[in-house]
């Protein structure tokens, strides 16, 4: 049987322009359906999986992703006629809510309705009944088979929170072999995603894309300074309940609703004016960013703790958009509450592709995914004759095939020692936010000016935010404070974990301002080439550890295809490009070496 779920409603934001002119451009973001996906599921499990952005070039596009179904059927070697269902990750019914206004209403049968979808679906492939094919799925039941299925779990807790599905913003649930059993909900007005999402605009920056340059503001300041005022618009109750009302009551009518002024007017009651995009970062803003996760994690463990007494799992699953704040999944995991813990790589809405697709394959055929998910190498790759072909594409670069790989590992990790910022291109992309080895960005995690050097000339994004170590796994443990044991926890670069004391002088450009490093794992027979270069690094410095970022630039989605990779990189301040066996390099350009900073950068 082949399942392909799909992501996102493609005309979500051009309906709220429509209707609602004149907004900030940022409150167009506040809209369900973006991060549109799509991803195959067959009997013998995860085929193929993508989000649309990559072929686009539109990051977090909600558009009808129909490139990406493409890549999931050429990948499989079929076509639509073979597919037997398409899932789609939401299942908006009718109701009073849609009915409140004529803007509800109108949203409803143009954005939401499964029909929308289908006459998506219709349009691209006319000659198929989608009737019968079409099934929605409930958004949080897909983010929860996304995670659970793919677990390797018998049974588990499993937590999905994010801004909302249908309705709800939380939902516990029990996995238990094929079956999920809800235990509890949180509706979608008391939000910890929408209320983590309302402060990433009060301090100027997008909602639905940024929140995570606010779990990086937020080491630098100080978590007491607004913690009760934060945990004055979060009241937690008895065992594991919690409201928002500051979301519930804030918003004066349904227009307030859709820009979220009325919570931003909350929040700057207790904590002054709000930050405008391209302003100075103060103090105060840092402060309030570490207040706000603060309370996010206070909440989720508080939940937790309920849960776990009432289920008696010793298993937790997590997905949904708050399961990738890397920080709060790093409490979680060292409080050892639980015994085993996954959460999903592409825990964002690209996820609840996967999940829809999961969830309808696994009820439908009676087959379970057997085992847990190693890394999600789901997207495109490409030949050998294709990778060359690109390397030597552009006349101001100069291409070197390496026939032997331990010889380009050993000439790039020579190159990363000597300054070098190096992207890294290999195999089959990533699926998820997170590149993972396969679309990257290496350079030396051991000068001090690195991160700056990135941030400011290759990056060209914010100089608070932090950079990704990765490792190999007999490795991890000189470095960081990890328990023996659970390495492949940190495989996906989603837990925050602790830089050895001795060892955050040695790795000043990926350890945080607060002595904590966004570490990723790596196993040789998940990635037998990083872990190669990363030995090789080792061998010549001392360090088996390199800094790892997405490889793309400002405003740019991570790059699919070699072609791509070879412009953006000719156009970019980057100093070598590996396209598969190919090292490719700038004529007559020497590599940069970042002198070290004094004493580290302060946010501006």
């Amino acid at each position: 049987m082949y399942v392909i779920g799909i992501s996102g409603m493609h005309n979500s934001i051009d309906f709220k322009k429509r209707e609602l002119p004149g907004l900030d451009p940022r409150h167009y973001r506040i809209v369900q359906g973006l991060d549109a996906a799509a991803a195959l599921v067959s009997d013998e499990g995860v085929v193929a999986a993508a989000a649309e952005e990559r072929f686009t070039g539109e990051k977090t596009t909600g558009g009808f992703p129909v490139n990406a179904i493409r890549f999931c059927l050429e990948q499989a070697g079929i076509t639509m006629s073979d597919v037997d269902h398409v899932a789609h990750g939401f299942d908006y019914r009718p109701s009073a809510a849609h009915e409140l206004n004529d803007f509800t209403a109108a949203r409803f049968h143009e954005v939401y309705a499964s029909t929308v979808q289908r006459e998506s679906l219709a349009a691209h492939w006319p000659e198929l009944d989608w009737e019968r094919r079409f099934v929605p799925v409930p958004h949080h039941l897909a983010h929860a088979a996304s995670t659970f299925h793919l677990s390797g779990f018998d049974e588990s807790l499993i937590l999905v929170a994010d801004g909302m599905g249908e309705t709800e913003s939380m939902t516990v649930a029990v996995g238990r072999g094929r079956d999920i059993e809800v235990v509890r909900t949180v509706p979608a007005l008391h939000s910890l995603g929408t209320l983590y999402g309302a402060v990433t605009l009060y301090l100027g920056f997008e909602f639905g894309m940024d929140e995570y340059k606010v779990m990086g503001l937020a080491p630098y300041g100080d978590r007491e300074r607004f913690f009760a005022d934060v945990m004055g618009m979060i009241r937690l109750g008895e065992h594991g309940s919690y409201l928002v009302p500051a979301l519930a009551a804030a918003n004066r009518d349904w227009r307030e609703h859709e820009t979220l002024d009325g919570v931003v007017r909350t929040l700057t009651e207790r904590f002054g004016s709000p930050r405008s995009p391209g302003e100075p970062i103060e103090q105060r803003h840092m402060d309030v960013a570490a207040g706000v996760q603060a309370g996010l994690q206070a909440t989720l463990l508080h939940v937790l703790r309920a849960a776990k007494e009432d289920t008696g799992q010793r298993n937790l699953c997590m997905a949904g958009g708050v399961a990738l704040n890397c920080t709060a999944n790093g409490l979680i995991s060292r409080s050892r509450m639980f015994e085993g813990l996954f959460v999903q790589p592409a825990s964002g809405d690209d996820g609840s592709a996967l999940g829809a697709a999961l969830r309808v394959h696994t009820q439908r055929s009676g087959i379970a995914p057997a085992g847990r998910m190693a890394m999600p190498f789901w997207g495109p790759g490409y030949s050998g004759e294709r990778l060359a072909a690109a390397a030597s594409g552009d006349p101001g670069c100069q291409a070197r095939a390496y026939p032997d790989f331990d010889a380009l590992a050993k000439e790039v990790s020579g190159l990363i020692a000597g300054g070098a910022v190096v992207a890294w291109f290999q195999d089959r992309m990533e699926f998820g936010p997170r590149a993972l080895g396969n679309r990257s960005i290496l350079a030396d995690p051991r000068s001090a000016g690195m991160r700056d050097h990135l941030n400011a000339i290759v990056k060209q994004r914010e100089d608070f935010r932090p950079f990704a170590p990765v490792v190999r796994a007999e490795d991890v443990h000189r470095f960081f404070e990890i328990v023996p044991g659970v390495e492949e926890r940190y495989a996906h670069m989603l837990f925050v974990v602790r830089t050895r004391p001795e060892h955050r002088d040695t790795l000043p450009a990926v350890t945080h301002v607060d002595g904590t490093a966004r570490v990723q794992v790596v196993r040789r027979e998940d990635n037998a080439r990083l872990w190669t270069l990363l030995g090789a690094f080792g061998e010549r410095t001392g360090v088996p550890v390199l800094l790892n970022t997405s490889f793309n630039l400002r405003g740019q989605p991570v790059i699919c295809d070699p072609e791509l990779a070879m412009r953006t990189y000719a156009g970019s301040r980057l100093d070598h490009l590996v396209l598969g066996d190919n090292l490719v390099s700038k004529v007559g350009a020497d590599a940069r070496v970042p002198e070290p900073a004094a004493g580290g950068s302060v946010p501006r």
